[in-house]
């Protein structure tokens, strides 16, 4: 899969998801400085999907004025979110094979909740 791995996704998981042939772009090193908007519009153009912590790529997301139609967001919530907790957390979800496109999907350890971005009104 193509992803886009937010700055704060922890290295150690981008490097694991590279070592099993994902394409990942990791915002830290590939495109620094980036909004977080500015990212979301990379990944759409890129068909990637998003990987992240941070709460606002669900906001931003929801409220773009058109769905999105070819990448998704993918929102880990895990506390602590440190790589050794987060790795297991992301190859299951990865293994779900779920179609992320589309999607802000929201993971915990018990739950994938999946928000189609066309449906809302913010």
């Amino acid at each position: 899969m193509r992803f886009l791995a937010d700055e704060n996704f922890p290295r150690p998981i981008v490097e694991s998801l590279r070592k099993q042939d994902h394409d990942v772009l990791w915002a830290r090193t590939d495109c620094p400085g980036l909004k977080d908007r500015t990212l979301l519009e990379r990944a759409e153009a890129d068909g990637r999907v998003v990987l992240t912590l941070d709460k606002d790529f669900w906001q931003i997301a929801l409220q773009r004025p058109m769905p999105l139609k070819r990448c998704g967001v993918i929102l880990f919530r895990l506390f602590p979110a440190v790589p050794e907790n987060l790795e297991p957390l992301v190859d299951s979800t990865l293994r779900a094979e779920h179609s992320w496109i589309g999607h802000v999907s929201i993971v915990t350890k018990d739950a994938i909740e999946m928000i189609p971005t066309g449906g809302l009104q913010c």
